[in-house]
């Protein structure tokens, strides 16, 4: 069983994300914009607004959310905000329905006139006091690297694609899975923020994007290398070389704890050095990406010789 592969960009979906690095505190220590983004942000909202993010809960809403992104009429931040406004509790649960029929997803039972409210304040607030101020070359980079991908998908084929975007997941090609929404993102670099909706997985993949200092080496040929630093990480990967293993298997290999296991496997994965092997939204084992380990002599290079 195939499917069906689709690249998308538009700039409402930096705008989700880029809220969604700032909501998931527990991933700020991870993603590879400083935690100065972090204090910068924050300085930047009011008292208020702070309080309201720190209380927000990323639950079931808040995937449908990410849903409504798909509404063509909703192609910038601005676009989403006027259309929690100007439609109906009856009209949003039809565009619900039409859209979850597509993907053969469960329709939601939460209020609707509820859900307008919260989330036209939430965004409203977020687009005024953060996303209008940044940098408009994240989004420009974001759309340079969609064009790309695209061109690509006249070529090459589906298992590349995924493998190159999203630098190691796996998904398994199942009855019930019709496509892969690919979609690149800045903010919560190097790490994917996705969604499985019945038949359809909608991946915001860390995009090769960096806009930094071109004298300094990116920080993803920087993180490869110091994943690599590391004894245990080593011999996860020569574990690995004998073929796939669970989670539990490494953490047995190791003889090391869950967290610190954890650890190691998630800075090789955020590294693309790993495959991630999904089972709808379950992860089920991990195994070498050996082709990634073969390009860090010509990054190194790259960065030295440029």
């Amino acid at each position: 069983m195939s499917y069906d592969i689709t690249f998308r960009f538009k700039p409402v979906y930096e705008f989700m994300n880029s809220l969604h690095t700032f909501i998931c505190r527990k991933s700020h220590k991870k993603i590879e914009l400083s935690p100065r983004w972090v204090k910068e942000t924050q300085s930047m909202l009011t008292t208020e607004y702070s309080s309201l993010l720190h209380e927000w809960q990323m639950d079931e809403e808040w995937k449908y959310a990410y849903l409504l992104l798909e509404q063509e009429d909703i192609y910038t931040a601005e676009d989403y905000i006027t259309f929690l406004e100007n439609t109906s509790d009856k009209d949003l649960l039809d565009h619900f329905v039409t859209l979850c029929k597509d993907w053969n997803f469960k329709v939601p039972d939460f209020e609707m006139k509820r859900f307008k409210e919260r989330y036209k304040e939430l965004f409203y607030e977020w687009n005024e006091q953060y996303f209008k101020q940044l940098s408009p070359e994240v989004c420009k980079a974001l759309q340079a690297e969609y064009t790309v991908r695209l061109a690509e998908k006249e070529y090459k084929s589906v298992d590349s694609l995924v493998d190159e975007t999203t630098r190691g997941l796996v998904f398994d090609r199942t009855e019930s899975l019709f496509r892969i929404v690919l979609i690149p993102q800045y903010h919560f670099q190097p790490l994917h923020i996705f969604w499985h909706y019945g038949n359809t997985i909608v991946c915001h993949y860390a995009a090769p994007v960096y806009l930094g200092d071109d004298s300094v080496i990116p920080p993803h040929d920087l993180r490869v290398i110091r994943s690599l630093g590391e004894k245990n990480r080593l011999k996860i990967l020569k574990y690995l070389h004998q073929g796939p293993r669970s989670f539990i298997e490494i953490v047995r290999h190791l003889e090391l704890s869950k967290g610190i296991t954890h650890d190691h496997i998630s800075k090789l994965r955020s590294s693309g050095l790993l495959y991630a092997h999904f089972d709808g939204e379950n992860l089920i084992e991990y195994s070498i990406r050996s082709h990634a380990l073969r390009q860090v002599e010509q990054s190194l290079l790259n960065y030295i010789e440029s």
